[in-house]
């Protein structure tokens, strides 16, 4: 089994004192007892262990979060503020999701899932300050689906410092899925914003040939990573950048940004940017009377941009995603998904809830490996060992496959467009798949 950090799991010196005392106390033959010992040190069966197998080769207690009828996890995401309404919808739907499981499934490992999400309210210094409290207070097993580009990476050294899974992060910052050796207990699950920016190049080159570009991104690791991916995928031969323009995550407009762009003759625009100030730069150039093409990221392809921007400014916008879309009702796994935000208290069912419950299912399916080994240990080999596991929410050919040098869930997408039909938004499919090299 792989050492990670060489930390040793939480409790285990207490667990061996205990082993010890309890030898003298009561006759054990000493070959029985260290016959157990190594078969708690057995490595993680690479199958899925049925709910039957809810063997518990560590005692209650010695690892924080797992009791005989629990599985504890916690999560710090951005609830409030001016996003949180819009990326709180993510816990809310793992939350479902994993009460779905409790209730038609007994839990995973004959345990229920417990959930426990704080705010951190999309701050560095507050996300520190809740990600503590979940580990040393609350004692979570693990983080789960921790959300907010801004927010982690003040906290991820903390919790791989300590020995705590920090799994299926909602950040797209390339680095929370490139580095599984410096930072083995966090593991990335939405597609880095380097990869996604690779693929805007590379499209934008293949499609737009002589078109010259513009790049607008907040001034964050989300945004450099957006950044050097459109350089990495475009052809310098066939298309110019002309102007980069980065933003502070504070700022009230970014209206001078939208004008340089348009200044420097740019005839595309790549953008990683939340929802509101992709909709703040669309209208502010529909206004100079400037129509490039718009290239923007996968957190603004939702329903929810045609009621930021109306679907005929948005019209012919280009953006990417690796899931079924919400609008999807008449899918069998879409209509599924809706009936349990329906029956399990979820929000309204959109693409980023689509995204949280494959993001849940991961999860599911990283514990139900775990059972024999509940330790962070274990389920860090668990999530490892997932290969090409492919869930009833993703898109044909997408798959989630991890390994111990490589900790990103999604190298794969295609493009989508806006369009409008019947005075609508919507957005559609098309082109090939791409893939991350």
């Amino acid at each position: 089994m792989k050492v990670r950090h060489g930390l040793p799991l939480p409790g285990k010196a207490a667990a061996l004192l205990a082993v010890l005392l309890t030898a003298c106390l009561i006759v054990i033959t000493l070959a029985v007892a260290c016959g157990e010992e190594e078969e708690e040190g057995a490595p993680t069966p690479g199958g899925t262990p049925t709910a039957a197998a809810t063997g518990t080769p560590t005692a209650v207690g010695e690892v924080p979060g797992i009791t005989d009828t629990e599985i504890l996890l916690g999560a710090d995401c951005i609830l409030s503020g001016a996003m949180g309404a819009v990326f709180a919808t993510i816990p809310q739907t793992v939350e479902a999701y994993f009460k779905y499981i409790n209730d038609t499934q007994g839990g995973v490992c004959g345990r229920k899932i417990v959930y426990k999400v704080e705010d951190n309210q999309d701050d560095p210094a507050k996300g520190m300050e809740v990600v503590r409290k979940l580990v040393e207070q609350d004692k979570v097993f693990a983080m789960v689906g921790s959300l907010g580009d801004s927010v982690h990476p003040a906290t991820w050294d903390y919790l791989n410092e300590n020995g705590v899974p920090d799994i299926l992060v909602s950040a797209g910052s390339h680095m929370f899925g490139d580095d599984p050796e410096g930072h083995p207990w966090t593991v990335q699950m939405i597609p880095s914003n380097k990869i996604e920016g690779a693929f805007f190049g590379e499209y934008i080159s293949e499609n737009l040939p002589g078109k010259k570009v513009a790049v607008l991104y907040p001034n964050i690791q989300q945004g450099f990573d957006h950044l050097e991916g459109v350089k990495e995928g475009l052809d310098p031969d066939k298309n110019e950048i002309v102007s980069e323009q980065s933003f502070e995550i504070t700022a009230v407009s970014i209206s001078s940004q939208v004008s340089n762009m348009k200044n420097a003759g740019a005839e595309v625009v790549t953008t990683v940017a939340a929802p509101g100030y992709t909709a703040q730069a669309i209208k502010q150039a529909d206004r100079l009377g400037w129509h490039p093409q718009w290239v923007i990221s996968y957190i603004n392809s939702d329903e929810m941009m045609f009621k930021f921007v109306s679907p005929e400014l948005l019209d012919g916008a280009i953006s990417m995603q690796a899931l079924k879309l919400g609008a999807w009702t008449d899918d069998p796994a879409v209509a599924e998904h809706y009936r349990i935000m329906s029956e399990y208290g979820g929000p309204s069912p959109t693409n980023f809830t689509i995204y949280a419950q494959s993001l849940a299912e991961v999860a599911v399916e990283a514990l139900s490996r775990t059972c024999d080994n509940l330790t962070r240990e274990g389920l860090m080999d668990a999530v490892e060992s997932i290969k090409d596991w492919h869930g009833d929410l993703l898109i044909d050919e997408v798959n989630v496959s991890f390994s111990d040098t490589d900790h990103t869930a999604f190298q794969t997408a295609r493009m989508l467009r806006a369009s409008v039909e019947d005075g609508k938004g919507k957005w559609e499919y098309f082109g090939p798949l791409y893939v991350f090299e």
